[in-house]
């Protein structure tokens, strides 16, 4: 199985660059996972809502710009379809059984993601009702994609 994370912006702090080190070390002996980060744009302070739809379009296409067209592409969104672990890992072993070898996962920038990267998502799920910062996002989905494989393989994890 191919995993990639289409993601906008780069890591800043080592504290998240450790931690995406060490799951994707981890996530090494059960899939080919590659991160693919396009670039963000510069958000003003005050930006008007029509300049944040424009900057959030700019990284959208982007994103889109990276997206092979035989990935089956999760788009990570508030709206999106909530699911224990369980379940994701069901979900993501069910895609390969259906014979789907490229699954992306696409995480937006700090206004989120663009309308036309939605639309192009075959599938879009939520962690949670909450907001999180997108950098540490990469790391809660690393981690949740590690669990689903522990799942999948019958190995130990924590509840």
């Amino acid at each position: 199985m191919n995993i990639t994370i289409y993601t906008v912006g780069k890591i800043k702090e080592s504290f998240y660059r450790q931690a995406i080190e060490e799951y994707t070390k981890r996530l090494s002996r059960y899939c080919k996972l590659k991160i693919v980060e396009a670039a963000d744009e510069k958000i003003p302070d005050h930006a008007s809502e029509a300049l944040a739809a424009q900057i959030k379009d700019k990284e959208g296409q982007r994103l889109l710009a990276k997206i092979r067209e035989d990935t089956y592409l999760i788009a990570l969104a508030i709206d999106g379809k909530k699911m224990d672990s369980v379940a994701f890992s069901e979900k993501i072993q069910s895609l390969g059984l259906y014979g789907r070898s490229e699954i992306g996962f696409v995480i937006g920038g700090s206004l989120g993601l663009a309308d036309a990267v939605l639309k192009r998502a075959d599938f879009t799920l939520s962690f949670s009702d909450m907001t999180f910062p997108h950098q540490l996002m990469r790391v809660v989905l690393l981690e949740q994609i590690y669990r689903a494989y522990r799942i999948m393989n019958h190995e130990p994890y924590h509840k």
